[in-house]
């Protein structure tokens, strides 16, 4: 009887009867043939091409019994470390999402009769630990790739690191803890007699000695600089009062460390903002020197700021004029220095506030408030007026 044609009902149904899972007991191992029916497997135990196979299998029969219970365990525990990693499931859960495959290898082609041998077998080999229980056989797989346990001893070492400072943290804890119950017990040891007066109206007099503390001058450099004879080489003599002389190329004031970093002084009246915090000082301003401690040349000398340092607090000063200090450096704090305003339409820098950082062009002076209106650069849209104090001329 011929195939029948295609697109024809009983083509179809077939077709519909050949997907899925076949009764097994229909099935031919060694052909890999499933057939639908009774009739259909007897006629293909009959048929020439299933004699050859069984001759092969009966030539050599422990070989293709141990290449397919190769392929089945081997199948099996690919399914069980993919789909359920190290997981406890049921043995049987397994074996039913492996034999959905229509190409599994069947059971009945393999070493093991049932599937409670074929587990108890994983056990014995080590690949899985299995278990039984009322519900049945339990196994869990046992991950032994190198990656895997590579990443298993790298996270069992961090925890141990971890654990060691949590350890060290808690001693740090409890020595300071000790620290403080001493401390409190020292402070109830101590006693201090309250204060007494011999005569009860006359005035209490309390007699405290503080000292000054002393007042750091600046420290001025002067160079000369001096060509060698027979040679271009140029050598900078210092001279420094009650000091060695020593060879610099430029001139440093030092700022007197005495005194806080408060920011510049001028007559409009200062605003409170985040100078405490970090100095206004930035590359590239035009400042003038406001301290007659440096001598009378350096007084309202102007320059401009080569590099800051201590949080924008002290910086180095290349001045500009007049003439006879033109291209000494000076290293000042900033409350020895004042902003420059420039003209109109120079460009300046916002040193604090919202728009801290940014660069505008002068737009108008209000000589009278100690302050002018700028226009930002990034966007001459905007208008501000801000005080003297809050802007500085920006030397590109």
């Amino acid at each position: 009887m011929g195939k029948h044609e295609v697109g024809t009902p009983k083509y179809i149904a077939n077709k519909i009867k050949a997907k899925g899972l076949q009764k097994l007991r229909w099935y031919c191992q060694m052909c890999q043939k499933q057939c639908r029916d009774e009739n259909g497997f007897k006629c293909h135990t009959m048929s020439e091409s299933h004699h050859r196979q069984l001759l092969l299998f009966a030539d050599n029969a422990s070989r293709y019994m141990d290449q397919f219970s190769r392929e089945f365990s081997h199948g099996y525990l690919n399914l069980l470390k993919r789909q359920f990693g190290t997981r406890r499931v049921p043995a049987n859960r397994v074996y039913q999402e492996y034999i959905s495959d229509r190409g599994h290898i069947h059971m009945n082609a393999t070493i093991w009769i049932t599937l409670t041998a074929f587990v108890k077998w994983l056990g014995r080999s080590g690949q899985c630990v299995v278990d039984e229980t009322e519900k049945g056989w339990y196994v869990t797989y046992i991950d032994r790739d190198p990656e895997t346990l590579a990443a298993q001893e790298k996270k069992a070492k961090k925890q141990k690191m971890d654990k060691d400072d949590e350890e060290r943290m808690m001693e740090f804890i409890e020595k300071q803890v000790e620290k403080g119950h001493q401390e409190g017990n020292e402070q109830m040891e101590t006693f201090k007699e309250p204060l007494k007066r011999t005569d009860p109206d006359a005035p209490l007099i309390l007699e405290m000695k503080i000292n000054k503390k002393p007042k750091l001058l600046p420290i001025v450099i002067k160079s000369e600089r001096v060509e060698d004879e027979g040679s271009n080489t140029i050598i900078s003599s210092s001279i420094i009062s009650g000091i060695k002389q020593e060879k610099l190329s430029d001139k440093y004031i030092e700022p007197d460390t005495s005194l806080t970093n408060k920011g510049i002084k001028r007559k409009s009246k200062r605003i409170d903002d985040d100078s405490n915090v970090e100095g206004w000082l930035r590359e590239g301003l035009m400042v003038k020197i406001i301290t007659k401690n440096l001598g009378e040349k350096y007084y309202k000398a102007k320059g401009v700021i080569q590099s800051v340092e201590n949080s924008n607090f002290v910086g180095k000063v290349k001045l500009k004029s007049p003439k006879e200090v033109e291209n000494h450096v000076v290293k000042i704090d900033q409350e020895y220095l004042e902003t420059v305003i420039p003209a109109i339409g120079k460009e300046v820098m916002i040193l604090w506030g919202k728009y801290k950082g940014m660069k505008g062009i002068v737009h108008k002076l209000h000589i009278g408030n100690y302050s002018i209106d700028i226009e930002l650069v990034k966007d001459r849209s905007v208008k501000k007026e801000l005080p003297y104090e809050q802007v500085c001329k920006y030397v590109t």
